[in-house]
């Protein structure tokens, strides 16, 4: 793993495009937030005919001068971008969406068309044009590194300079305003800041997949994270790893002869992450959640089962749900409650009668329709939700059904 840092071809693409992640990843956080993904899409695309303009007048400049003239053209015309985007929206009253596909078409087929006629007439231009479409990394120079680094290190600054501000717009702009923080203002620089991103980006990953590389991290690092500032954290590391990552794997796996290109698999990578996240994550994710949901489908049948037969009824029990009974020693081996069986049978029941009595008297709702609520209300109230639900019923002593409530507590 060394050799990624030290060798002089491996060096620059692998701390490159981490610094690059790094950078996608803090602003990515700011986009989702503030609901401005898209805006990263567009921005990409609207820096391809920067590039292509710059690629030609880099070719009458010394080779020293070739990346970062490159990168400026692109951040002009990201800038340009932004600017007619806000026209768009601001003064000619279209749409959000429709400004940025009208954006990102129209300036990615400008990029295109002024490509096809360098194509004709200057091939190596195109080339070097046509590889910002889908990113490099491969080829990229130390020089690429003290530039990614210079612009990480402004974005970074940026964001721990303006937390405050950036964290109250982001999730309550209509304060912001009241109060006098600059929104506008706040909001152009977060702009410029997507255009820097994005400039970091396109030589590694592409003007296509750049968006990705905005979105991924910011995406895997949100279920994790309870602050602003743990998922900004959290979402340049995932960057940073994504970034190493995908070096690792297309370098790997070009030695056994797949080749792949190191743009593409640090977005595969993040992407991966980012689902993983979705899945996985301890309070939100896709199978904790169906886990705790099938939890408490079993909770429920197993105290709907336990209340039907302190009714004297008798249900059919699977093995499962009197496997939970027996354990909890609420039932015996021949299926008849215990001490312990009746008095929690008594415990849901009273929930379930509270539950009607609050329905009808304070939600208003008619009582032939409360039974199913309650039903699934008794399951999980709380000793101190019980408490502040008797407090406000005055201790009733019959449901809407007149029928007795019984006593006890949980």
């Amino acid at each position: 793993m060394i050799e990624f840092f030290t060798s002089p071809v491996l060096r620059a693409p692998t701390i490159g495009t981490m610094l690059m992640s790094f950078s996608a990843g803090i602003v990515g956080v700011i986009a989702v937030l503030r609901q401005r993904s898209l805006v990263g899409e567009a921005l990409s695309h609207a820096t391809y005919p920067g590039v292509v303009l710059s690629v030609i007048l880099a070719g009458f400049l010394p080779e020293i001068f070739f990346a970062p003239t490159i990168l400026i053209g692109a951040f002009l015309f990201a800038f340009l971008g932004m600017q007619l985007l806000d026209v768009l929206e601001r003064r000619l009253k279209i749409h959000n969406d429709a400004a940025l596909c009208l954006i990102l078409s129209l300036f990615f087929g400008l990029g295109i068309l002024i490509a096809s006629r360098i194509q004709v007439t200057h091939g190596l231009w195109y080339r070097q044009a046509l590889s910002f479409i889908y990113g490099q990394a491969a080829t990229m120079t130390d020089i690429y590194i003290v530039i990614y680094g210079a612009l990480s290190v402004l974005i970074l600054g940026f964001v721990v300079l303006f937390y405050r501000q950036l964290q109250a717009t982001s999730f309550d702009p209509v304060f912001c305003k009241s109060i006098g923080i600059p929104y506008r203002l706040l909001d152009q620089a977060i702009y410029l800041l997507l255009a820097l991103a994005i400039v970091i980006g396109i030589r590694s990953v592409g003007v296509v997949l750049m968006a990705g590389m905005l979105i991924a991290p910011a995406v895997a690092a949100r279920p994790f994270a309870k602050t602003l500032a743990q998922q900004l954290a959290l979402a340049g590391s995932i960057g940073v790893f994504s970034g190493f990552i995908g070096n690792v794997l297309s370098y790997h796996l070009s030695e056994e002869k797949y080749p792949l290109p190191t743009g593409p698999m640090i977005l595969i990578t993040a992407a991966l992450l980012a689902f993983i996240s979705l899945f996985f994550a301890p309070k939100t994710g896709v199978v904790v959640r169906y886990i705790r949901r099938r939890h408490y489908e079993q909770i429920c049948r197993m105290e709907n089962a336990l209340k039907a037969l302190w009714k004297g009824l008798k249900p059919t029990l699977n093995p499962l749900i009197r496997n939970m009974l027996q354990r909890r020693h609420w039932i015996d081996e021949k299926g008849t409650l215990t001490k312990a069986g009746k008095e929690r049978a008594l415990q849901i029941v009273r929930l379930h009668r509270l539950w009607e009595v609050y329905l009808v008297h304070y939600m208003g709702q008619k009582v032939e329709k409360v039974h199913r609520t309650a039903e699934e209300l008794e399951h999980f109230l709380t000793p101190q939700l019980e408490a502040e639900l008797l407090e406000i019923l005055h201790h009733p002593t019959h449901d809407p059904h007149q029928q007795p409530i019984p006593g006890g507590s949980r």
